[in-house]
């Protein structure tokens, strides 16, 4: 490892490694959590031994298996996923136990069984996994990861908390081709990272999302998004102060009427969560769509969905048709034409953030509604802008005219998420849903006319959202089941307005 450890310990013994270059990582055996930068790693108990894994040898180990499974493969075994682990993982235990004879003799002492346990662990999460980054992504506690360039990895934790861990990769080269590697084992062979293609998108086995970009920039950034709520529902985003039981109550009716329904906010307020419990409103039996430029709903591995045709974009691969189009790409526009012919209730997009917003705007259109979609946007007053601003982006330079039409059409309501982080003054992050504005038509200066039906009450000292009116169809609401009263109550159903260090204007 270059450089002084970041955790120095006595108690740390290093493995010895090909041609004397020992390489140290600091962990736990059994426990996944990564150390912090002046402290000790956390430990199951007191008898947990401390391991180094020298990550050259977990390479060379990798190779050789990496050979041999590709052998197996040109052979013209028939070998699943499944098979190809368990076959590899005789090869690691085969290769470490080699190595651990080579040790013994070097040392003069045989390595222990944790030491043997680490080694194969290491090896068997390069060649399927995510290498020397799975601890992190094993985390629950873990948000984000920020990689800048191989040797600098930071980690937000969920409260705001922000830490350095030990480097995942020794070099540029190798951070590219754990990259690269990912890429292969999520099943996403188009996508790659190099020169000729210097930015690449993923979503991990996990459901991670990760962005990296390389070349065009001093050293290789990646940023990966957890996502660390999954089978969440409204309930779940009450118990979380997400909301409250009124606006829950509220949006489950939005859903059983079959409004349109946009979920907008900043990047990390937990639209995408939202979006998931909206989902388990639905129908067990509804049958609807997903469409996505990655998979982060996975509607289609959950329990409470039987009917669900879940799509996914596709990047090119580098090269150019005669159109000017991207060879092999597939764009959420293009899913949307089939989609349509599949007689769905719904339709479901997710993130948007370019060009596919023109086949946002088409799922909301189209059908009888109850379509669901996100959106970025920094304010809730931004949002037809940027709606606007997103298809003069599209191919044909739509006008703002057009957008805002759409968005009278499509629309019924704008559930726009917020987060305050008062980490810098000593506080936490606190996300939770701000406004919701229905949207009735279009207003006399050709723009969306819209109703506040939540927002924050300054006067309250409440800067989540709280009842301010009843919205026009508040009766289609009453037939969905919504009992129209609960939107008398100023407080909402908030037992006292939300405690900040600072308080709002």
């Amino acid at each position: 490892m270059r450089g002084k450890p970041l955790h120095p310990d006595p108690s740390v013994r290093p493995l010895p490694g090909i041609n004397g270059h020992q390489h140290e990582v600091r962990g736990p055996v059994h426990q996944a959590v990564p150390p912090a930068p002046a402290a000790r790693p956390q430990v199951l108990g007191a008898d947990v031994p401390q391991v180094v894994v020298d990550h050259q040898v977990a390479r060379h180990i990798k190779s050789e298996v990496s050979k041999r499974l590709a052998d197996a493969r040109k052979a013209g075994a028939s070998m699943s996923q499944a098979s190809q682990e368990q076959q590899a993982r005789g090869w690691i235990n085969e290769a470490v136990a080699v190595w651990s004879d080579a040790a013994a003799a070097e040392r003069g002492v045989s390595p222990s069984a944790a030491e043997d346990a680490a080694l194969a662990r290491a090896v068997f999460d390069m060649l399927f996994r995510a290498g020397r980054l799975q601890p992190h992504l094993d985390n629950q506690r873990v948000e984000n990861i920020f990689i800048n360039g191989y040797d600098e990895v930071w980690l937000d934790y969920g409260g705001g908390r922000r830490e350095q861990v030990a480097p995942i990769a020794d070099s540029e080269e190798e951070l590219l081709e754990m990259l690269r590697d990912l890429a292969r084992n999520a099943g996403q062979s188009e996508r790659t990272i190099s020169t000729a293609s210097p930015m690449l998108a993923l979503r991990l086995p996990d459901g991670s999302r990760l962005q990296a970009i390389t070349s065009v920039s001093p050293k290789t950034y990646v940023t990966i998004r957890r996502h660390r709520v999954w089978e969440v529902d409204l309930a779940g985003l009450v118990k979380l102060g997400t909301i409250d039981t009124t606006l829950a109550a509220f949006l489950s009716a939005c859903v059983r009427a079959q409004k349109n329904v946009m979920i907008a906010g900043e990047q990390a307020v937990g639209k995408t969560s939202l979006l998931r419990a909206l989902l388990k409103e639905f129908d067990p039996d509804e049958r609807f769509a997903t469409v996505e430029t990655e998979f982060e709903l996975f509607a289609h591995n959950s329990s409470h969905h039987r009917q669900v045709l879940a799509l996914e974009g596709r990047e090119s691969n580098g090269e150019r048709g005669v159109d000017g189009r991207g060879a092999g790409e597939i764009t959420l526009l293009d899913l949307m034409h089939p989609a349509l012919r599949m007689t769905l209730s719904r339709i479901v997009v997710g993130e948007v953030r370019g060009p596919e917003v023109v086949a946002m705007m088409q799922a909301l259109t189209s059908g009888k509604g109850g379509n669901l979609c996100t959106l970025h946007a920094r304010r809730p007053d931004v949002i037809f802008d940027r709606i606007a601003e997103l298809y003069a982006l599209a191919d044909g330079n739509l006008s703002e005219q057009l957008a805002y039409r759409q968005i009278a059409n499509g629309l019924d309501f704008i559930v726009y998420v917020s987060m305050i982080d008062e980490t810098m003054a000593g506080g936490s992050r606190h996300r939770f849903v701000s406004h919701v504005l229905e949207v009735t038509g279009m207003g006399e200066n050709g723009r969306p006319a819209t109703n506040e039906i939540f927002a924050p009450a300054p006067e309250l000292g409440e800067p989540r959202a709280v009842p301010r009116m009843h919205p026009g169809c508040i009766n289609d609401l009453r037939r969905a089941g919504f009992t129209a009263h609960l939107l008398d109550e100023a407080h909402g159903a908030w037992d006292a307005a939300l405690a900040l260090k600072v308080g709002i204007a």
